[in-house]
């Protein structure tokens, strides 16, 4: 550990570092950095700390950042709770210069070595890891080619059952608190837009409503970020209040696009401009067809930019597509009638091959995402949320005999309780079944 203790005169330092001495006292001055203390006399004391401190903007300079980009960095890697020369060796300026060449520190090289260090639950060689991307490139870029990267592989692993839901839960936490430091260590907004952002009801899932509220905040914009499940008049309420210019909801799943397309219906009629986007409609395009507002593309970076363009000027909506009669009409019944279908494929189901706590959470799993799929227009949504649920049984070896036999008992159930006014369920799960 580098000590902090003041034992070298200006002199010692400027030796050591090679920096002018009136470069560094504007430094001191300006920007805060380095912090020394002083002699009785009122002269300056540095310690180790304060000497690698300067070397290290030094780096961030010879890399292409200006000083105050630098000063920015610090600050804003310190906000997080993490300490900008943690896991780095004291810099010498001969090797400055060359530190971000290495193979070592190429953006793929920091992915997978977070990666590595989440999986194997290392917190701080997950921080160091981010610590030292965050020195080399620009918080965005690190953002979004790291972090956000980085638990898109860890979900492709835990999906696989290749991780488990400690690494990715692990991840996550590890993930969260350091967007929200640096979300919270962001320059206040010097743009007199407001930008409303958050997650509609049922959905729990926030780091991209998060990452994307750092993005545009520090663009500037006076974001305010709600969090996960927000009730719909509470969308509404605050959007009015705070006068947004627009309001962002994001969606991850069937169930949850259901309730943004609630939500959106809400804050267009009080004429609120909206955007939305998320994992599902990458999934199942021809969702958004169903979505009044815009739709911010299929990543990111790319969403950013289409903000932009919104907030220049109010461009108009096309119209939502509404479910048809048979679909509406067969959503009512089932809603009607849920209680029943259920209670009736319990019955049928006995003796049960599964716990009673796996069926409640099929049987739930099910119901929830077969009224979405109807209140949006067509039941084949349900079959790429089925698909994963096909996939994550298979990796925990059950057999896919169960499946099959719970669909045909759910088909019989919804049969015997509204048929005629379930043709879309019942066509769905016969199709489902046969292939």
């Amino acid at each position: 550990m580098l000590s902090k203790i003041p034992a070298f005169n200006l002199k010692a330092v400027l030796r050591e570092t090679g920096l002018a001495a009136d470069t560094l006292r504007a430094w001191e001055r300006r920007y805060g950095l380095p912090k020394p203390q002083r002699t009785g006399g009122g002269h300056r004391l540095y310690s180790q700390y304060d000497i690698e401190t300067i070397k290290w903007l030094m780096t961030r300079q010879s890399e292409g950042l200006s000083i105050s980009r630098a000063v920015d960095l610090w600050n804003e890697i310190s906000a997080s709770g993490a300490d900008p020369l943690a896991g780095s060796p004291p810099l010498g300026i001969n090797n400055a210069s060359t530190s971000s060449n290495t193979n070592e520190t190429t953006m793929s090289a920091l992915r997978t070595e977070w990666v590595s260090a989440c999986l194997n639950f290392n917190e701080i060689q997950a921080e160091q890891t981010l610590n030292r991307a965050f020195s080399i490139f620009q918080i965005e870029d690190v953002c979004i080619e790291v972090i956000q990267k980085g638990l898109s592989e860890i979900g492709k692993l835990w999906y696989m059952n290749h991780a488990s839901v400690q690494q990715e839960h692990f991840a996550s936490g590890l993930a969260m608190r350091r967007i929200d430091a640096l979300l919270s260590a962001s320059p206040p907004p010097s743009r007199p837009q407001t930008v409303l952002i958050g997650c509609p009801p049922n959905e729990w899932h926030t780091f991209t409503p998060l990452l994307s509220s750092l993005l545009l905040r520090r663009r500037g914009l006076n974001v305010i970020y709600l969090g996960a499940n927000v009730p719909t008049e509470r969308f509404a309420e605050t959007a009015m209040k705070v006068r947004a210019n627009l309001v962002i909801l994001v969606a991850q799943t069937l169930v949850s696009a259901a309730s943004l397309q609630t939500t959106l219906l809400a804050l267009t009629k009080q004429n609120t401009n909206v955007a939305f986007g998320g994992r599902i409609f990458n999934l199942r395009p021809n969702i958004i067809d169903y979505m009044p507002g815009h739709f911010l593309g299929n990543t990111i970076e790319g969403s950013i930019q289409e903000v932009e363009r919104l907030l220049k000027s109010r461009i108009k909506e096309k119209p939502a597509k509404t479910a048809s009669e048979a679909h509406i009409s067969a959503m009512h019944g089932f809603v009607t009638k849920r209680t029943l279908i259920e209670a009736s494929l319990k019955k049928e189901l006995q003796p049960l091959s599964i716990s009673p706590e796996e069926l409640n959470n099929g049987i739930y799993f099910l119901g929830n995402n077969i009224i979405a799929a109807l209140q949006l227009g067509d039941m084949e949504h349900v079959t790429e949320e089925m698909d994963w649920l096909k996939t994550l049984l298979k990796t925990h070896n059950r057999a896919p005999q169960e499946l099959s036999h719970f669909m045909k008992s759910y088909s019989n159930a919804v049969d015997e309780q509204i048929n005629g006014q379930g043709d879309p369920i019942k066509h769905w799960l016969k199709n489902y079944i046969e292939t």
